[in-house]
């Protein structure tokens, strides 16, 4: 009798999990305000892509998107928070990729795992590079230049938005595959590099378009776009494959991510509305004035992308030994 019991009872715990696992999957999402946090200062252009998503993701859910900003540690720190907050898809937060191709092996140490407490649920849009100079500098094209960086007895200096930027690790690729020389200079961000540069301290950048109007006005020249497409906005630009370089097609990308275990169908939706916010044409002539562009992707999509990034950036890493700044 004792045995029938424990059998019925184990039945009966059974059958209230199940029921219990159909009632979560079936309940509706989201019934309260959705928060993002953007790993990067307000203002940026995470942060400005981050809110222009949210708004039109509110249409589609029903309820508030709102965006609160976490900086720090190259996108680490919201990370981190969102890893530690519960898996129901209402903590989220938009970080580029590189907090699990890149982050990984510039700190020694982070206080979540990546690859194991957070997953991409969405891409908000990619920044595409560009390699740029002062209008002064003595080459009309890229094989011109490549030509005047072996020349000289002094290598070039470049600056980028930091140790272990996306600026930095593709200018080492691409002076490797040259076969030039030249002397990183990093700078707590973007903008003072690209400042640094208009005033002649350093001779090229691969800028992540913050460069777009001082090339429209004449203050600085292009010679390339690092990416897999030319850009929307510089469409006379070759890229550097067409150029010959043909492993340098690399984008800067910025994802949603969430709590590893949030369920599946939350997941979908999230990804269902991001797409759908990057498909409205207010939303694409918006990124398009940051140098920007939203490309709907699947999440297994995103993590073709950060797997081939921490291949390929992690062994620069370790070769050159980077740490973060």
């Amino acid at each position: 009798m004792t045995h029938l019991f424990r059998v019925l009872r184990q039945a009966l715990a059974l059958l209230a999990l199940s029921t219990s696992m159909a009632f979560a999957q079936s309940a509706p999402w989201p019934v309260k305000p959705v928060k993002i946090y953007v790993g990067y200062p307000a203002g940026g252009l995470a942060d400005v892509m981050a809110r222009s998503v949210a708004q039109l993701m509110s249409e589609s859910l029903g309820q508030p998107v709102v965006v609160d900003n976490k900086p720090g540690a190259n996108g680490n720190l919201a990370a981190e928070f969102i890893a530690k907050q519960p898996a129901d898809g209402y903590t989220l937060c938009l970080c580029s990729t590189v907090i699990e191709s890149v982050n990984p092996f510039l700190y020694e140490k982070m206080g979540f795992d990546p690859l194991n407490d957070v997953l991409p649920v969405a891409a908000t849009g990619r920044i595409q590079l560009f390699l740029v100079t002062k209008p002064s500098f003595p080459a009309a094209n890229l094989n011109a230049f490549v030509a005047h960086a072996k020349s000289q007895s002094t290598p070039l200096t470049y600056g980028s938005a930091g140790a272990g930027s996306s600026p930095h690790l593709l200018a080492e690729m691409f002076k490797r595959s040259a076969g030039f020389s030249s002397t990183h200079v990093p700078y707590k961000g973007a903008a003072p590099a690209i400042q640094d540069l208009l005033a002649g301290h350093t001779d090229y950048m691969f800028d992540p378009g913050l460069s777009i109007p001082h090339i429209k006005a004449g203050k600085l020249k292009i010679y390339a776009v690092v990416s897999g497409s030319r850009s929307a906005v510089l469409p006379d630009t070759p890229t550097l494959a067409e150029l010959g370089f043909k492993d340098l097609d690399y984008d800067t990308w910025f994802a949603l991510y969430a709590r590893t275990g949030t369920n599946p169908a939350i997941i979908a939706k999230i990804n269902e509305a991001t797409n759908k916010a990057l498909a409205d044409p207010s939303l694409k002539a918006r990124y398009r004035e940051l140098g920007a562009e939203g490309v709907p992707m699947s999440v297994s999509g995103i993590k073709a992308i950060a797997t081939r990034e921490r291949t390929a950036f992690g062994q620069l890493i370790r070769e050159l030994n980077i740490k973060a700044d």
